[in-house]
C-alpha cells in the first residue's frame, strides 16, 4: 500500500508532541511551526467505544506530509507497561491528494502501528459513519464499523476495557518541512458508548484544543458537531 509507512506509524510523535489526553494543545509561534498540530475534541470521561459521521467540506491541500481527520481511542503509553496502543478511524489526505481516503489504524502494544485503507477515494461532501467499539461480551476487543458494516476483524487490545477517553480530531503534519496543509472536516452527532457494544450517549468536551493555523467551530453541543479546519480552508 502506497502510504501505509509513513502515515500513521508517525502518529506517536503526533501524541508525544501535543497529546489532547494532556490537556490541550501546545501554543507555538505560527501555522507548520510545529510537526504536529490538532483541532479537536476529547471526552472527560472513559468510554467503550466512539461514534462519529465525518465528511470532508472542502478539497484537501497538501504540500508535504499529511492531514487527517479522525475518531479513535488509546495513544502512546495507553498500553501495558506505558507501551503504544490505539485504535483510530477516519479520513487521511497526502501530497497531490485532491480526495480524501477512508482508513483504520491500530497500534498494538510492541508491534508496529498497522494502517488498513479502505476506500481510497472520498469526495469533499460525501460522508461516513464511523465507529470504534469494543465488542459486546469480549472485554479488551475491538472492532471498526464504518456506515453500520463491521471492516476490521476482531482486535484485541489488552487493558482497555473501558479504559480511555475518546478523541475527535482534525491534524496536520507539516512534513517536517513547514507546512501549513488545508483541511476541512465536519464532525456531526458523537457519541460515546457506555457499555460494551454500544449504549450510546452524546460527547461532553473536557479538551478543546486548536494549534495555530486550526480551530474548532462548534455547530451543536446535543448531537456533539463541529467543523475541524485549517484557518485558510
Amino acid at each position: 500500500m502506497r502510504r501505509t509507512a509513513f502515515l500513521f506509524a508517525t502518529f506517536v510523535l503526533c501524541f508525544l508532541v501535543a497529546s489532547p489526553a494532556e490537556g490541550g494543545s501546545t501554543h507555538v509561534a505560527g501555522c507548520g511551526v510545529q510537526s504536529y498540530s490538532y483541532a479537536g475534541v476529547q471526552a472527560n470521561t472513559t468510554a467503550h467505544g466512539v461514534s462519529a459521521t465525518l465528511d470532508p467540506t472542502a478539497p484537501p491541500s497538501v504540500s508535504n506530509g499529511h492531514v487527517g481527520g479522525w475518531i479513535g481511542v488509546g495513544g502512546p503509553g495507553a498500553g501495558p507497561n506505558g507501551t503504544a496502543e490505539w485504535l483510530q478511524a477516519g479520513l487521511a489526505a497526502f501530497p497531490g491528494d485532491s480526495e480524501m481516503e477512508a482508513y483504520y489504524e491500530v497500534a498494538l502494544p510492541g508491534a508496529a502501528p498497522k494502517y488498513v485503507e479502505l476506500d481510497s477515494s472520498v469526495a469533499a461532501g460525501v460522508s461516513h459513519r464511523f465507529t470504534v467499539l469494543e465488542m459486546a461480551k469480549h472485554k479488551s476487543w475491538w472492532r471498526v464499523w464504518v456506515d453500520g458494516k463491521a471492516v476490521s476483524p476482531p482486535i484485541y487490545l489488552p487493558g482497555s476495557n473501558g479504559a480511555w477517553e475518546p478523541q475527535a480530531i482534525g491534524e496536520n503534519w507539516n512534513g517536517e518541512a513547514g507546512a501549513c496543509n488545508l483541511y476541512s472536516y465536519r464532525f456531526t452527532n458523537v457519541r460515546l458508548a457506555t457499555a460494551n457494544g454500544g449504549s450510546w450517549k452524546p460527547l461532553k468536551v473536557n479538551y478543546v484544543f486548536h494549534d495555530p493555523g486550526y480551530t474548532v467551530e462548534p455547530i451543536s453541543s446535543v448531537p456533539q458537531t463541529f467543523v475541524a479546519a485549517s484557518v485558510n480552508i
